[in-house]
């Protein structure tokens, strides 16, 4: 067993930097990193856009960018988690520069601003189109710095350690004492017995299958405070990114930014007719959820299987300037943007609810907290603003920081009892796993995609079912794989996100079900 001040499971965005600011303020306390891959695996590292901060006061305003996320949110935002969010983010940017991370400036020197959609002003921070990249290298470089911070790469959290585990406990209050840990390499599980257990394990992506989200991306934190009783919220509005290459083989699929269309590229039909100016007076910069939809109904009325991004009018040099890696990706397809317009369809990239958490991180679970795409913050509220989700990240893995630093948790005077896997065989067939996420991605493709209907949803839910029961003997009979832990997360997501889906009665943001309107 490993004892430790802080355990943080995850090393995207939200836990490096909740770990940077601890570990140096408090040298004397221990910070473990728990994360399933490399230590630079993660959503961040895909994430192309930028951060939207608002920095010409003289165009821009927080009231403006306020405006613009509760617009995008339909409603539904929390306007005070709003408002702390987009004024803190100067100051979150300010640090981010401290610790080495460089973002695009123009010719006088000042920040290279970007316009996605729903922005109404030029806000977005960036680095080329590999921002969430160059913020992960430069939080890892200054994790390595520091000497009471340890990264376990390749150890996959099974389960939080909580009242259930320990006999001895009676309060009905539930605590966290922990994780249970699987070291991928050796086969071993073990605990990590910690004062405090911090979730920023991120997105949801694989319970679709086409994703713009890394093969990690597959709910883990959300499952596991699920089984544990924390409240989870929103899961129904998962947001599809409008504009994800399209690739016949499906898939994980690579993602043509949002800053492409804000740099001026038009979507048309495969007659060239630029049909976004007949749903959304904004066009092409709509917002994501009124993008994806249009498309979703593009799609449904010419049989096709996707539309095209079409950027051959746009300056090149300036361009390729921009998107180097989107361009070259391009390439690698035989799509010269140059004379070609992109194939594009929408694909799952981001999840709006989550953990339920309150301004400063604390779930409903004593000792947890939970920062990143994993949460239900309030901020995004029924669909999520571009570029807001790193900015999201950095806010709260700070005011974490903070309430850590005026409550110091001490560590629980209890026992935890070592895993427990006696009876369990190592399964000899691989494809009993394969067959049934396969079936589970193709379910919520379709029949809980972007446009839903009740009847689609309750047929969704007899399949799952006979999934679940079968994966659940699986697992109880199994010695424990990473990809059957990731099947019962991602069954778990999946019955969270139908389940809340037909609890909502109104459509809302990335929410639609046609017997709603």
């Amino acid at each position: 067993m490993i004892e430790t001040h802080y355990l943080v499971i995850g090393s995207g965005i939200a836990g490096l930097t909740f770990s940077v600011k601890i570990a140096e303020k408090f040298p004397d306390r221990k910070v473990v990193i728990v994360t399933k891959a490399s230590e630079d695996e993660s959503n961040t590292k895909y994430a192309q856009g930028g951060v939207a901060v608002v920095l010409n006061k003289e165009k821009d305003s927080f009231k403006k960018h306020i405006k613009d996320t509760l617009i995008a949110g339909d409603g539904l935002c929390d306007e005070e988690v709003v408002k702390m969010v987009v004024e803190e983010g100067p100051d979150r940017l300010e640090e981010l520069l401290i610790w080495g991370a460089n973002f695009d400036v123009n010719a006088t020197g000042e920040f290279d601003l970007g316009k996605e959609g729903g922005h109404s002003e030029y806000r977005v921070v960036h680095h080329k189109d590999i921002t969430g990249y160059e913020i992960e290298h430069a939080l890892l470089k200054r994790v390595h710095q520091l000497k009471n911070i340890s990264i376990l790469p390749h150890h996959f959290a099974i389960d939080l350690v909580t009242n259930h585990h320990i006999k001895e406990i009676k309060s009905d209050k539930i605590s966290c004492f922990g994780a249970y840990i699987f070291n991928q390499k050796t086969g071993n599980i073990f605990t990590i017995k910690a004062n405090a257990t911090l979730l920023a394990s991120g997105g949801i992506g694989c319970v679709y299958g086409h994703t713009t989200n890394p093969v990690i991306a597959t709910g883990d934190g959300i499952a596991m405070a699920y089984r544990a009783k924390a409240a989870i919220k929103d899961m129904e509005f998962v947001q599809f990114h409008p504009t994800a290459l399209y690739e016949a083989k499906g898939e994980s699929s690579f993602l043509i930014s949002e800053a492409v269309r804000g740099f001026g590229a038009y979507l048309r039909n495969k007659t060239g007719h630029r049909f976004m100016l007949d749903y959304d007076e904004r066009a092409e910069l709509a917002s994501r959820d009124i993008v994806s939809q249009s498309i979703d109904n593009e799609l449904k009325k010419s049989g096709d299987s996707h539309v095209y991004l079409d950027c051959t009018h746009l300056d090149m040099s300036a361009f390729k300037h921009h998107f180097p890696n989107i361009y070259n990706k391009c390439l690698e397809h035989h799509i010269n943007i140059e004379t070609d317009w992109i194939p594009v369809v929408p694909a799952s990239h981001y999840l709006c609810g989550g953990i339920v958490v309150d301004k400063n991180g604390e779930t409903t679970i004593a000792n947890l907290f939970a920062c990143g795409e994993c949460t239900r913050t309030g901020l995004h509220g029924a669909n999520r603003l571009a570029s807001n989700s790193l900015l999201e990240a950095l806010v709260y893995a700070h005011n974490i920081y903070k309430f850590h630093s005026a409550h110091h948790y001490k560590a629980a005077n209890v026992i935890i009892p070592d895993w427990n896997d006696e009876g369990t065989t190592i399964a000899k067939e691989h494809i009993l796993i394969q067959h049934n996420l396969k079936q589970l991605q193709a379910l919520m493709r379709d029949y809980v995609g972007i446009v839903r209907s009740n009847k689609r949803l309750k047929r969704a839910i007899n399949h799952l079912d006979l999934i679940y029961n079968e994966v659940e003997d699986l697992y109880k009979e199994s010695k424990i794989t990473t990809s059957l832990c990731e099947l019962r997360n991602m069954i778990n997501v999946a019955h969270l996100i139908i389940k809340q889906s037909l609890e909502r009665t109104e459509n809302k943001g990335g929410y639609f079900n046609i017997d709603n309107v």
